[in-house]
């Protein structure tokens, strides 16, 4: 089975329950979780005992929304030694299967306009924190991953947990929660329009100098690197899908 996802990403992406809604908002995170790919095709989610404490709710709960995401075929339980719940999700072929967004087109292009805001701010808090060397590390893995993704479909949950690994080395809860849901939405929109190599090849060029300017601590470059990038990605959909 694959190896199971960093710890860091699983922080980032699982947080406590508030509300009384519960079960819907297991079912939300835990989701999204295996769609970004912070837990992939063949990996296996934590213990039960794990992810209730994490996520902050009885056991009894989680397990009607693990069952939830087994109905919908997101994963499958296999019994006996080395069991457990493991992932059954595979990502589409990006612009295999476009949805209809009409209905909720002005939504989805406000979610550009608050990712706009967002995650130029997270490179710009990261670039100006003083990163460990194993946050360094964890942060140039997650880039290199990018460059190493076999096809379109992993290309595109490996892009999500990059930049996912950009806000959880701002160490702020708020940044990651904010980013999780930007990044939550733009998968979506990203699956509905075909791979172009020639954005690929810009995005990571992108990418390299982002990674760069965080490390090195230069916070305004990072900000501007990343402001462009979600122009450019903007772009792209406007021109595709709207």
């Amino acid at each position: 089975m694959t190896a199971s996802p960093s710890t860091e990403l699983t922080e980032a992406v699982l947080r406590p329950v508030r509300g009384h809604h519960a079960f819907e908002a297991c079912v939300e995170q835990l989701g999204a979780a295996i769609r970004l790919g912070i837990y992939p095709h063949g990996s296996t989610l934590p213990p039960e005992r794990e992810l209730a404490e994490r996520l902050a709710v009885a056991r009894a709960t989680l397990r009607e929304a693990i069952a939830a995401l087994r109905a919908a075929g997101l994963v499958r339980t296999v019994r006996g030694r080395g069991g457990g719940t493991v992932v059954d999700y595979r990502p589409p072929f990006p612009g295999a299967a476009a949805p209809d967004f009409a209905d909720r087109l002005a939504s989805l292009q406000d979610v550009l306009v608050f990712r706009r805001v967002v995650e130029p701010g997270a490179c710009h808090v990261a670039a100006t924190r003083t990163l460990s060397a194993e946050q360094q590390e964890f942060l140039a893995a997650a880039h290199q991953q990018v460059a190493e993704a076999e096809g379109p479909a992993e290309h595109r949950q490996a892009d999500s947990r990059f930049h996912l690994a950009i806000a959880t080395v701002t160490q702020s809860p708020s940044i990651m929660r904010s980013v999780t849901e930007v990044q939550a939405a733009l998968h979506e929109m990203l699956n509905a329009i075909p791979v172009l190599p020639v954005n690929i090849e810009h995005s990571a060029k992108q990418h390299h100098t982002l990674v760069h300017a965080i490390l090195e601590g230069e916070a305004t470059k990072a900000r501007r690197v990343m402001e462009s990038h979600c122009d450019d990605t903007a772009a792209l959909l406007r021109g595709l899908i709207a």
